[in-house]
């Protein structure tokens, strides 16, 4: 899991400094950061799966080798803090430490920097990987393996290891378990960016392990979580959580060629995707996200509280909370809404960030509502929802 992430000169985030816990809000007004943190984690998927800097900023069409990557919002004319132009310098530095269940001889933590130009050449100026001992610092390795300096050496793994490089005095075998393991971690992400007229279709595929970012093949995601009766039934048991009519059945229907398409029972009627609320199929959809056959590493989901009514958003954060603990899954969420707060437990106050914007500068500044100066006396008087949306917390020093 990562629990410390570093980011500087990147969009509106000259730097934040920030603790991540297993569930991870991110408040605030619009334009204030909160979308701009999630891309900074999007930059790590993309080091992890092999992109170029060029690629992962500007985006990749899809190959007949390759798989196709949708670009950080504004390219690289629009990826650095100093201006508009390209010009400068990002850094991404991120901390962790290894799940439970690994080899006894693994170090606790592990820590991966990586410096880049998105200029016109986009290149890796610094980039380093660190647990008991240094494992790679940036040009370390031969120059064969920079035929293309834009390119991550995180995201050329398998060349690193299968040829004997210097890298520090670590075994080959433990360079490769190490490296292969931060780049699953990195790679094995997935951004939830609902669209509920995605949601209404067919899939494509009658099983899937995975959503796509926007909801692609949704239904067939849930023909495998029906597929295993005790899955079902505590997917089900989280949907009689939203609606106010019992729910007596979930699966699919299938269409002329047998492809999926959601549905629900209610007292013996049968309610297909597209009839149903907006609301309805996104908490559908996320629950059905934490009951994938194939757990992402890192969930980034926008916008959370989308077509959910204020009365159910309880139920939303206690379905996130519970499932990413029991799915070690970490959660990186954004949310406009103040309810949400009045329904956080203090400990959740640790990983709930509020995001501001300095209007002189532009400058996003981010910190957790623990850090916020006399926050915590101020919500044992009132609640947390009236002091964001009076604008108390904007205000804070």
């Amino acid at each position: 899991m990562i629990e410390r992430i570093v980011v500087e000169g990147f969009e509106s985030l000259r730097k934040v400094d920030l603790l991540l816990g297993r569930m991870n809000l991110f408040i605030g007004a619009n334009a204030t950061g909160k979308s701009n943190l999630l891309d900074a984690f999007r930059v790590l998927a993309g080091i992890g799966l092999g992109f170029t800097i060029d690629e992962i900023l500007n985006g990749k069409p899809r190959s007949a080798t390759g798989e196709v990557w949708e670009r950080i919002r504004g390219g690289t004319t629009h990826a650095c803090f100093s201006g508009s132009d390209g010009a400068g310098e990002i850094a991404i530095k991120v901390y962790g430490k290894w799940d439970a269940g690994l080899a006894l001889n693994w170090p606790d933590g592990w820590e991966y920097h990586i410096s880049f130009s998105p200029n016109t050449r986009s290149e890796v100026t610094n980039e380093y990987i660190n647990t008991k001992e240094l494992i790679y610092k940036h040009r370390d390795l031969p120059e064969r393996f920079y035929t293309n300096p834009s390119r991550p050496v995180l995201g050329l793994e398998k060349e690193i290891y299968r040829k004997k490089a210097t890298l520090g005095t670590l075994s080959e075998v433990d360079v490769s378990f190490w490296l292969l393991k931060l780049v699953d971690m990195f790679s094995n992400a997935q951004r939830i960016d609902l669209v509920p007229e995605m949601l209404r279709t067919y899939s494509q595929v009658e099983w899937a392990r995975r959503m796509g970012d926007h909801g692609e093949n949704f239904a067939a995601v849930v023909n495998m979580i029906c597929d295993e009766e005790s899955t079902k039934d505590a997917y089900l048991a989280w949907l009689r959580e939203l609606r106010p009519e019992q729910i007596d059945e979930v699966g699919t229907l299938k269409g002329a060629v047998g492809e999926p398409m959601f549905m629900l029972r209610e007292n013996g009627r049968t309610f297909p995707a597209p009839v149903l609320s907006d609301g309805t199929l996104r908490f559908a959809a996320f629950a059905a996200a934490f009951f994938q056959d194939d757990m992402p590493g890192i969930m980034m989901i926008e916008e959370i509280e989308n077509g959910i009514h204020p009365s159910r958003i309880q139920v939303l954060l206690d379905l996130i909370r519970s499932q990413a603990e029991h799915t070690k899954t970490q959660v990186l969420a954004t949310t406009h809404s103040a309810t949400i707060l009045d329904w956080l437990q203090e400990e959740d106050y640790k990983t709930t960030f509020l995001c501001r914007r300095d209007e002189s500068t532009g400058e996003s500044r981010i910190c957790s509502l623990a850090d916020v100066p006399h926050f915590m006396d101020a919500v044992r008087r009132r609640p947390a929802s009236e002091l964001f949306s009076e604008g108390w917390m904007e205000m804070a020093p």
